[in-house]
């Protein structure tokens, strides 16, 4: 029986999951298309929209954080059959989502100073201002896109989310086509072009969502759109509680890896240029543990709405199982293939030599960063979000990024330096730590009566 079980919640997180990679996949391909695109107009552009990405990167992501409370919240009611209590909550958590959407686009007005704060080029920086200030406009509309997105894989619905994403990608490429070279009538607007595009794949993915919830059968007896709910400012707060831990573990992932390429600047272009090929392609092989944790927060919270724990317990073993299953597959192509893997990003010889050290360490990398995600996304499912974000933050910031100081920058610990070799050292050190703190806290919580009795949001 416990093997049925568990082979019934190893099928459904991969049912659930397999959407979820393909979409992230196809939203990290956007990137990678922003970067080619502007390249080919010129460096200068290409370095300004990298810039102006890591200016508003964060802040996506920050509105993307918040959206992630609604999956287990509905999940949670789904479970419950609480088909009435779906619109409501959901329509507090988009309250919420588009406030912090238009308080971001606020900053328009101030775009020039806020880009004036990071050190840079005269020649990149009206192009950045003006790439910013394009995203900015978008802010409003990706907060509904993500708020939208969320609904739907709440209540497990990821297929629409691929299929859009996959839509956006191609948008994304016509519309740099289009506004960064110009076409016709459309004058060449190099990198701010990119921003342009950017903004209008945005409410392209927006639009198509839309449709989607508003028509599809299947969301049809939930009717988000059939009656409008005044905002509850305390449900409003529970799920500003609920998302603002993922917003700020997320921030405080993105800007780890920020300051650790900040910090190899000393070591030169050639070690910094090996750390990102390391780097870029670890983001990749972390999709596929990503998606198994955004699909079995998902499951743990539709089975806690059944107030079935004994599934979702069974429900977050299994996809920490495929995850790391997955994991050691991933680590072992790169360990395997990392001179092919190298050369598509490179042909320089000293690059290449460091990449190809560096990417032992990033095979490692992938196992303890796998069961943490997965953990971490298992708590996300139990609505523990503020213990997740405090283990993380102590992880990377207290344990990991001091470890790779210590390695990176000074002969404390060795001979001499070890450069960006002993910074993700402290990457492996601070997941695995991540790994295990997660790992214990899961297992308090899936263990207490609180968590069990806990009535749906």
């Amino acid at each position: 029986m416990n093997r049925k079980r568990f082979i019934i919640e190893a099928r459904d997180v991969l049912k659930l999951a397999w959407p979820l990679l393909i979409a992230q996949i196809t939203q990290m391909l956007m990137g990678v298309s922003d970067t080619i695109m502007a390249g080919r107009y010129s460096a200068t552009d290409m370095a300004a929209v990298a810039l102006g990405f890591s200016i508003t990167i964060p802040l996506l992501c920050f509105i993307q954080g918040i959206a992630l409370a609604l999956p287990p919240i509905i999940s949670r009611l789904h479970g419950n059959k609480n088909i009435a209590g779906i619109a409501d909550a959901s329509q507090q958590a988009g309250y919420l989502v588009l406030f912090v959407g238009l308080v971001i686009a606020a900053f328009i007005p101030f775009t020039e100073s806020i880009v004036s704060l990071f050190p840079m080029a005269p020649e990149l920086h009206s192009i950045t201002v003006d790439y910013v200030i394009y995203v900015f406009l978008a802010m409003p509309g990706f907060a509904i896109y993500q708020w939208l997105r969320n609904y739907c894989e709440g209540l497990g619905k990821t297929k629409p989310t691929m299929i859009i994403t996959v839509i956006g990608l191609m948008a994304n490429i016509v519309g740099n086509y289009l506004f960064i070279y110009g076409v016709g009538p459309l004058p060449a607007m190099g990198g701010a072009g990119c921003g342009v595009a950017t903004a209008l794949v945005i409410y392209t993915m927006l639009i198509a969502t839309f449709i989607y919830v508003r028509f599809a059968p299947a969301l049809r007896k939930y009717d988000l759109f059939n009656q409008w709910y005044r905002p509850n400012l305390k449900t409003i707060g529970r799920t500003f509680a609920l998302g603002l831990p993922i917003a700020m573990t997320i921030l405080f992932e993105v800007t780890l890896f920020s300051a650790v390429a900040l910090l190899l600047a000393p070591f030169g272009a050639t070690v910094v240029a090996a750390h990102q090929v390391a780097l870029n392609f670890s983001a990749l092989m972390f999709m596929f543990p990503m998606s198994i944790g955004m699909a079995v927060a998902i499951r743990i919270g539709y089975r806690i709405g059944q107030k079935n724990p004994r599934q979702a317990k069974i429900a977050a073993r299994s996809a920490i199982l495929i995850g790391f299953v997955t994991s050691a597959c991933t680590a072992t192509f790169t360990l395997v293939a990392k001179g092919f893997i190298i050369s598509l990003y490179t042909s320089d010889g000293e690059v290449y030599a460091i990449a190809n050290a560096l990417l032992i360490y990033a095979a490692l990398f992938q196992l303890s960063d796998a069961v943490q995600v997965i953990s971490a996304n298992a708590l996300r499912g139990y609505k523990d979000t503020t213990a997740m974000f405090i283990i993380t933050f102590v992880s990377y910031w207290l344990i990991g990024l001091p470890t790779g100081i210590i390695l990176g920058r000074t002969s404390w610990l060795t001979n001499e330096p070890m450069a960006a070799a002993g910074f993700w050292i402290g990457f492996i050190v601070g997941l695995s730590a991540a790994a295990v703190l997660l790992g214990a806290r899961l297992l308090y919580i899936q263990r207490s009566t609180n968590v069990l009795i806990e009535q749906p949001a």
